[in-house]
Formats: C-alpha cells, structure tokens, sequence
C-alpha cells in the first residue's frame, strides 16, 4: 500500500493519498488521529501511521 511514497511523506502527500481536503488533514493532525512531527513549520507524517489511520476507519 502507497510504495509510491517515501517512508516520511509531507503534508501535502496526506492529503493525495486519502483524497482529503488539506482542511480535514490538518485537523487529523491536530486532533492526533495521525501521527506526525512538526519540525518547525514543516509536518513529518510516517507513511506507517497514515495506514494505521486507514485501517482504523
């Protein structure tokens, strides 16, 4: 599942593989439902915890 990404995707790579609008990403993020980083002003999301969140739902 997703071997096109890397192993740490981007914010913006979040919202292409769950089709979802960067709204709704960054309140998953907020609200933790996917793990991630911040360094700085950049996320850093495990492609590992974006497939968690989707065997979750």
């Amino acid at each position: 599942m997703f071997e096109e990404y890397p192993d740490i995707v981007t914010f913006e790579d979040v919202c292409k593989m769950l089709s979802l609008s960067r709204n709704t990403v960054y309140m998953l993020l907020r609200k933790k439902k996917i793990k991630s980083k911040k360094v700085g002003r950049i996320y850093r999301i495990p492609k590992k915890s974006v497939i968690e969140y989707m065997e979750l739902t």
